[in-house]
């Protein structure tokens, strides 16, 4: 069995990997700090598990728990069996509902976490799915997406706008651009205070709205710091945009 460890603090780290060296047929492919090393840890690495703290900088684990079920979709379809290991027991109702394998509150007791691993290995992936249902009402602080066979994480507080093409949403962000194949609808629900609808195709960062201006066919176009893509605004979302730059 292949184990990724994923907890920002290294004593944690070592410990579990001490508890696991003495259980046969387990080999520890890798280490993480944080859940996003965690997720492009899994994505390159194909644990069979992996032992996934909660509370982590830059990503935490419920967060890359979401992510981790874009990996069904990656050529090998393979996805790894979660064991959610924390000091807290406030996210273990969270973590079931995921479908996790299993929920460890440290100190992990060696007789315990042998017996996450046995259910692991029981484990089909029947539930990876459910991985994306992990407590909805939390915001991410990445959007992933698939490019060329490998998971591409983009921070939220670097993305310019988002652009509704065909099945995919277009994602410009301050390094380039990325597809992903989310409604544009549940984008703005989930990011309300983050993005502003401009047209019906299209969601900009509020943050780095400047201004609009009028182009000589009457057409509105709305200006992003940095970006030299004219995004046009329909007639529907002017009343709304107007009031938002003025107080800007």
């Amino acid at each position: 069995m292949r184990v990724l460890l994923a907890d920002d603090e290294p004593l944690a780290r070592e410990r579990l990997a001490s508890m696991l060296a003495e259980v046969g047929d387990v080999h520890v492919v890798g280490e993480a700090g944080n859940g996003r090393e965690a997720l492009e840890a899994a994505a390159r690495l194909r644990p069979d598990v992996v032992l996934l703290d909660i509370r982590m900088p830059v990503m935490d684990g419920l967060e890359a728990a979401r992510h981790l079920a874009a990996l069904e979709g990656m050529p090998d379809g393979h996805v790894p069996g979660l064991i959610f290991c924390t000091a807290f027991g406030d996210h273990a109702l969270a973590a079931f509902e995921a479908n996790a394998v299993d929920y460890l509150v440290k100190p992990v007791r060696a007789e315990r976490l042998r017996t996450a691993l046995a259910k692991a290995r029981r484990w089909n992936g029947d539930g990876a799915r459910a991985l994306e249902a992990i407590e909805p009402e939390r915001r991410r602080t990445h959007l992933c997406a698939r490019v060329r066979g490998s998971l591409v994480l983009v921070p939220v507080a670097e993305v310019d706008y988002l652009l509704a093409e065909d099945k995919y949403v277009l994602v410009r962000h301050a390094k380039g651009e990325v597809l992903i194949e989310e409604p544009l609808k549940s984008l703005e629900q989930e990011f309300a205070d983050v993005f502003v609808r401009i047209h019906r195709n299209c969601l900009v960062a509020l943050s780095k709205l400047t201004g609009l201006t009028r182009a000589p066919d009457g057409r509105l176009f709305a200006h992003l710091g940095g970006v030299a893509t004219t995004l046009e605004v329909s007639r529907r979302n002017l009343p709304a945009l107007r009031k938002l730059v003025r107080a800007l």
